[in-house]
């Protein structure tokens, strides 16, 4: 191969590449927005900004062991809450966004502050009619290694009458 291709590949590949991350840091910047937006809409009770912000299909899974709603129990569960004019306010102090490489899925994690103090968020994301919406969120009580024993003792006696319940109906 002579030396002009060979630089003319190579230019080429450097070009492509920088497109590449210009386009993915984009994306994070785009979903970002999204996500702070979400929050922001609980913490002003906009009902529909929030849940515009989701896929109609989305899952939140809450930070009680039962806490597993598909979007319509979510809409039901949450609206005496929004009605009151303030649901929950979750602010995000540190967030990790990735992307994946055909930029229509984005998955993310998130430390927030919170009313139970610092929570972990985390959930996926997909690209629809070419806007960001959340399909999937966990919200997740941050609890510190050395506090483990406490928590699971204060809730050992629930989680024991959980599992026999939810042994009884395993659906899977």
């Amino acid at each position: 191969m002579n030396n002009f291709i060979m630089r003319y590949l190579i230019l080429t590949i450097v070009f492509c590449t920088g497109l590449f991350v210009r386009g993915q840091e984009a994306e994070k910047t785009a979903i970002n927005e999204v996500l702070t937006n979400w929050h922001k809409a609980a913490s002003n009770a906009d009902f529909e900004a929030y849940f515009g912000l989701m896929t109609e299909d989305g899952v939140f899974l809450g930070t009680d062991a039962k806490e597993n709603w598909q979007n319509e129990e979510f809409r039901t569960f949450s609206k005496p809450y929004f009605d009151r004019g303030k649901a929950w306010s979750f602010t995000a102090v540190e967030r990790n966004i990735y992307v994946s490489a055909e930029s229509n899925f984005a998955w993310f994690d998130e430390l927030l502050d919170t009313q139970m103090e610092l929570c972990r968020g985390s959930g996926v994301l997909k690209k629809q009619d070419g806007k960001w919406k959340i399909v999937h969120y966990v919200l997740s009580i941050a609890v510190p290694n050395e506090n483990v024993k406490e928590v699971v003792l204060a809730k050992k006696v629930y989680d024991s009458i959980l599992k026999t319940r939810l042994k009884r109906i395993k659906k899977f």
